[in-house]
C-alpha cells in the first residue's frame, strides 16, 4: 500500500513540477517521523471518519513545516520537544493548515490557495486509494495502511517544500 501511494503521489507531483525527479534525502526530517506520527495519530484517527482528507492532508502540511524548520534553524527546531503539539496548539487542529500556510510558510493570496489546493488533491488521491483498498475499518491492516499513507504524505510535503525553498535534488558525479 505504501509503495502504491508513494508512486501515485510522486507521479502526480512530478507532473505538476512540484518535486524533482530525484526525491530528497533528508535524514534529519525522516528521523522525526516516528515522533511526529505518534503525536499526530490520536488527532488524525479521531478526525478520519468525518474528515478523511483533512486527517490525511494535514500531515503533508506538517512535512512542509518541518522542511521549513530544517532550512531555517534545525539546531533549534530539531531539538524542540512535541513540535507537532506546538504547531497544533497555535490555532487548534481544525486550523493547523492555516497556521502552517500563514505563519510558518508565510503564504498569502494565490500562492496560498494553490498550495492548499495541491495538498487537497494529494489527500483526496490518497483517500481514494484507501477506499479502493477495501480494508475493513478498525482492523490492524487498515491502521497500517493509514499510517503508511500518512508517512508518504509527510515525505511528499517535505519534498514539495524543499523544492519551493530552492533545493534541487540531482545526481552528482
Amino acid at each position: 500500500m505504501e509503495e502504491r501511494i508513494r508512486q501515485d503521489l510522486y507521479q502526480y507531483l512530478l507532473s505538476c513540477g512540484k518535486i524533482d525527479e530525484r526525491m530528497p534525502e533528508c535524514p534529519d526530517l525522516e528521523d522525526k517521523w516516528p515522533e511526529l506520527a505518534q503525536a499526530y495519530l490520536p488527532d488524525g484517527i479521531r478526525e478520519f471518519n468525518a474528515y478523511p482528507t483533512v486527517s490525511l492532508g494535514w500531515v503533508m502540511f506538517i512535512g512542509m513545516a518541518m522542511a521549513t524548520y530544517w532550512d531555517k534553524d534545525w539546531e533549534r527546531y530539531g531539538q524542540t520537544p512535541n513540535i507537532y503539539e506546538q504547531m497544533r496548539n497555535q490555532r487548534g487542529f481544525d486550523c493547523l493548515d492555516e497556521y502552517i500556510l500563514e505563519d510558518v510558510l508565510h503564504m498569502k493570496g494565490d500562492g496560498l490557495k494553490q498550495l492548499n489546493d495541491l495538498v487537497a488533491e494529494c489527500a483526496s488521491r490518497t483517500n481514494n486509494a484507501l477506499i479502493h483498498a477495501h480494508l475493513e475499518p478498525g482492523t490492524p491492516e487498515a491502521f497500517k495502511a493509514y499510517v503508511a499513507c500518512l508517512h508518504q504524505l509527510y515525505l511528499m510535503g517535505m519534498a514539495v517544500q524543499l523544492k519551493r525553498l530552492g533545493y534541487h535534488m540531482e545526481l552528482t558525479d
